[in-house]
């Protein structure tokens, strides 16, 4: 028997990765790839593939795109005619046979393409924060309001945003306040509060949502630590070139104060 070469091995990937190949096919396939660096990498991708597809979250198809596919397959219908003899319903079996995997196929990919479009988001949002956090840095425009008294730093949004941003003192926990400012993200103007650790800055932005509460989820970006939660109708990410413990301790305590009056609102 001859040797398998990469032209035939290629298609059979997907078949031996799901256990699909008789045993001389997989023995074939298996003594091409002990030796083939190219096959085996391209296994290695096909099942990295399938562990992404499994891990993807579940969207529900929209009901427009599940009416269509209703309406496309095949429904329960009359006797055929003589003429037609049994061609019709072979007709009827071979297109039942396709439409499920079909619908199955699209409903994947509709999910795949909301989790890539979510993630596509969530790095270009993740790029703006640090490119904002450098920029504050850089341009020694850190704070349009420098303050470390919340009740100083809170009343000067007012009239700038079409929002009030909770404003905490945490400098009893080592969180010092060192002022505020406005920022641009998502083509909108947020709050920007300053917080100095040490010698490090943490800018957390602050801006509304709709979405519900989320705890504090952390990532890193071209060497800075990011943190992002939601809560009480607001969005919140921290960035800081802090490191990722400190910096997830730091979003704790804020959702901590967020149940503290005093923390949250200036004197009257």
């Amino acid at each position: 028997m001859s040797e398998m070469n990469c032209e035939q091995a290629r298609p059979l990937l997907a078949a031996y990765h799901d256990g699909e190949l008789d045993v001389p096919a997989t023995l074939a396939l298996e003594r091409h790839l002990a030796g083939c660096a190219a096959c085996s990498a391209a296994l290695q991708a096909e099942r990295a593939l399938s562990k992404a597809v499994r891990g993807a979250p579940y969207h529900r198809a929209p009901e427009e795109l599940r009416a269509r596919l209703r309406a496309a397959l095949p429904t329960a219908a009359a006797a055929p005619a003589a003429a037609a003899g049994t061609a019709a319903p072979r007709r009827r079996r071979d297109w039942s046979r396709w439409a499920m995997p079909l619908a199955a196929s699209l409903a994947l990919a509709l999910g795949l393409d909301a989790m890539l479009a979510t993630q596509r988001a969530q790095r270009t949002l993740a790029d703006e924060l640090v490119a904002g956090h450098v920029r504050s840095l850089q341009a020694e425009h850190l704070a349009d309001v420098a303050s470390s008294d919340q009740h100083t730093v809170k009343p000067w949004f007012a009239g700038k945003l079409d929002y009030s941003p909770p404003v905490r003192d945490l400098a009893a926990q080592d969180f010092p306040l060192a002022g505020g400012r406005l920022d641009y993200l998502e083509h909108r103007q947020v709050a920007a509060l300053i917080y100095h650790r040490r010698k490090h800055v943490i800018n957390l932005y602050i801006w509304p949502t709709q979405d519900g509460d989320a705890p504090p989820q952390a990532r890193t970006d071209d060497g800075y630590s990011l943190i992002h939660w939601r809560s009480g109708g607001m969005n919140y990410w921290a960035v800081s070139d802090l490191n990722a413990e400190e910096l997830r301790q730091f979003a704790q305590l804020q959702l901590a104060a967020a149940g503290d009056k005093a923390a949250n609102e200036p004197d009257q």
